[in-house]
């Protein structure tokens, strides 16, 4: 069986322990979760955790069906990466005195299309936003220079597909109703 990266979407209530949860479904099937993020959605009172990993497509079904069985999940769904618009933001610290020319920071900055966040005399933050890919790209160029910290955010995610959260959530319910 071939496994490829998936993105699983859950909508939640804001409920303690519920991140737990829906972590153990995964560790209970030894899947290693890439990427989590966890945040509001367009709906209130409802959020979304978007959820990176490699697995099969039917494994990822399994994960989406376990998923919808926990009382505080509204709706879960798994995503290919054409059937989303993604990216992540990597925050990167490298000491001032490492670059030597001031404008080399901006030659940097315009070719990796990111941006400084803050300069002082001890070192420069850098902001980059887009695929895994670019930000691994930005981390190797500036691997020369001394990396203070790193930091790459987990993947935000919206589907391609027109149906908003609030339809799905509807015609759930009306699978309910009719049975």
């Amino acid at each position: 069986m071939k496994t490829k990266e998936y993105t699983i979407s859950v909508f939640t209530e804001n409920a303690p322990g519920l991140l737990l949860r829906v972590t153990t479904v995964f560790t209970r099937r030894k899947l290693n979760i890439e990427s989590i993020t966890a945040s509001e959605s367009e709906i209130k009172g409802i959020h979304r955790y978007t959820i990176v990993l490699f697995t099969t497509d039917e494994m990822a079904d399994i994960i989406v069906n376990q998923l919808e069985k926990q009382i505080e999940v509204y709706k879960a769904f798994k995503h290919t990466n054409e059937e989303l618009v993604y990216q992540e933001i990597a925050l990167y610290k490298i000491r001032a005195k490492s670059i030597s020319q001031a404008d080399y920071t901006e030659d940097i900055v315009r070719k990796f299309s990111a941006k400084v966040l803050s300069i002082t005399n001890d070192y420069i933050v850098i902001e980059k936003t887009g695929y895994p890919e670019e930000t691994k790209e930005l981390y190797g160029s500036l691997q020369k220079y001394e990396i203070l910290e790193f930091v790459r955010s987990g993947r935000v995610a919206i589907t391609k597909p027109m149906k908003s959260l609030e339809e799905h959530l509807n015609e759930k319910e009306n699978i309910y109703k009719s049975k």
